[in-house]
C-alpha cells in the first residue's frame, strides 16, 4: 500500500542583515547604520550605493535592534487636544508623515482641552520613554512645560517659549485675524462680531487683538456687545449667535475665530432665518478641508495646519540629532470663498 509523501516545505527566506549589505554596498556596517539613521556625513556615491543595496536584497532595517543600540525608542510622543478634530487631524498627518520618513514612530495622545489630562498625557509618554515630545496648544502652564522639558527634548506648537530642551513656534494669528476683519470692513460692514477662542490661549488672544487692530485703524470703535465668548467647537459659534439675536445686538457680519465656530455660527444663523452671506457675512479662520464644502462655502483665514505638523516634526528630528531646531510656519492666507458680500454703508 503506498502512502503519499508530503512535499518538502519551501524554507523561509534568510532575514537579510545589515552586514550583508554593507557588503553589498562595499562600506562598512556602521556607515550603513549611520546612514539609516541619518547621522552619515559620507558622499552622495556611498548613501546610493547603500540605499540600491537596501532595494536589491530587501534589508527591513529592525527598529527596536536599532533603538537599543542607540539608547532611543525610535518613537516621538505627540500631545494633541483632541484626535477628532479636524484642525489637529491635518497637523498629525503632517508629523505622522515626517517622522516616519526618518525611522521613527509617534505616538499620539489627547489632552481634550483639561489641564489634568493633558498632565496625564504627558507623563505617560515620558513613561513610555520617547525619544521627545511635540505638544500642539494646550492647558499646561509654561512653567510646567519647561519643567518637563528638563526629562524630554519638547517642541511646543502655539506659544514663545525658550528653553535648553525646548523649542516653540507659533502661527501669526494676529495678522490673520486682522486680514479676516479687514476684508469685512472693505465689504462695508461697521458691525462685526467675533466669536473668540478660549482668552488663555495666546493664539486666541493674538485673534482678538488682530480684530480690534483693523476696526481701530479703520476708526471703527470696539463694542463690547459684539464680542463673544467661544471655546473652538461648533456649538459654542451656535450659542454665541443665539446670544446675539436674544439681546437684540446689531450685526451685519461676524469673524469667527476658527472654522468650527463658524460652522456653528452659519447654522445658529439658519434656524433664525438669517441667510449667509445675504443677511450676515461670516468668515472663520484656519481653512479645515470642510470649509470649501459648505453652504455657501466659507470665506476663511489659511493656515496650513500640515505645514505646521511637518515643521513641528523637523524641529524635533533636529532636536534628537543636536542640531539647532529651525521653524517657518507658513504665512496666514485670506481665501475669498462665498460666505461674504458687498452691502451699502
Amino acid at each position: 500500500m503506498s502512502s503519499d509523501k508530503k512535499a518538502p516545505s519551501k524554507p523561509m527566506d534568510a532575514v537579510v542583515t545589515l552586514e550583508q549589505v554593507a557588503q553589498a554596498a562595499g562600506v562598512s556596517p556602521s556607515t550603513v547604520s549611520r546612514i539609516l539613521n541619518g547621522t552619515a556625513t559620507v558622499s552622495q556615491a556611498k548613501q546610493e550605493a547603500v540605499q540600491s543595496a537596501i532595494r536589491e536584497l530587501g534589508y527591513h532595517p529592525n527598529p527596536v535592534a536599532r533603538g537599543l543600540a542607540g539608547g532611543r525608542t525610535l518613537s516621538i510622543g505627540v500631545v494633541t487636544q483632541v484626535i477628532s478634530s479636524p484642525f489637529y487631524g491635518e497637523a498629525l498627518l503632517g508629523i505622522e508623515r515626517e517622522t516616519e520618513r526618518a525611522g521613527y514612530v509617534p505616538l499620539f495622545v489627547s489632552g481634550n482641552w483639561h489641564e489634568d489630562d493633558e498632565r496625564k498625557a504627558l507623563q505617560t509618554l515620558l513613561a513610555r520613554r520617547v525619544d521627545g515630545v511635540i505638544v500642539l496648544a494646550g492647558r499646561l502652564g509654561d512653567d510646567e512645560l519647561m519643567r518637563m522639558s528638563g526629562s524630554v527634548p519638547m517642541v511646543v506648537v502655539g506659544r514663545q517659549l525658550q528653553g535648553p530642551r525646548l523649542f516653540s513656534f507659533a502661527f501669526d494669528s494676529r495678522t490673520g485675524a486682522r486680514l479676516a476683519t479687514e476684508h469685512l470692513i472693505e465689504q462695508g460692514h461697521r458691525r462685526i462680531a467675533l466669536i473668540s477662542g478660549d482668552m488663555n490661549h495666546d493664539d486666541a488672544v493674538d485673534r482678538h487683538q488682530g480684530y480690534v487692530d483693523a476696526l481701530t485703524a479703520a476708526g471703527i470703535a470696539v463694542d463690547p456687545q459684539l464680542i463673544l465668548p467661544g471655546d473652538y467647537n461648533e456649538a459654542s459659534g451656535m450659542l454665541a449667535v443665539n446670544r446675539l439675536i436674544d439681546e437684540n445686538v446689531r450685526f451685519t457680519a461676524i469673524f469667527a475665530c476658527n472654522d468650527q465656530m463658524a460652522f456653528g455660527a452659519a447654522l445658529g444663523l439658519s434656524r433664525r432665518n438669517l441667510r449667509v452671506p445675504d443677511d450676515v457675512s461670516l468668515v472663520g479662520f484656519d481653512d479645515v478641508v470642510m470649509a470649501r464644502y459648505t453652504v455657501p462655502p466659507l470665506t476663511t483665514v489659511r493656515q496650513s495646519v500640515y505645514e505646521i505638523g511637518t515643521e513641528a516634526a523637523k524641529a524635533m528630528l533636529s532636536m534628537l540629532k543636536g542640531e539647532m531646531p529651525r521653524a517657518t510656519p507658513p504665512a496666514p492666507e485670506l481665501l475669498l470663498r462665498d460666505s461674504t458680500r458687498r452691502i451699502s454703508r
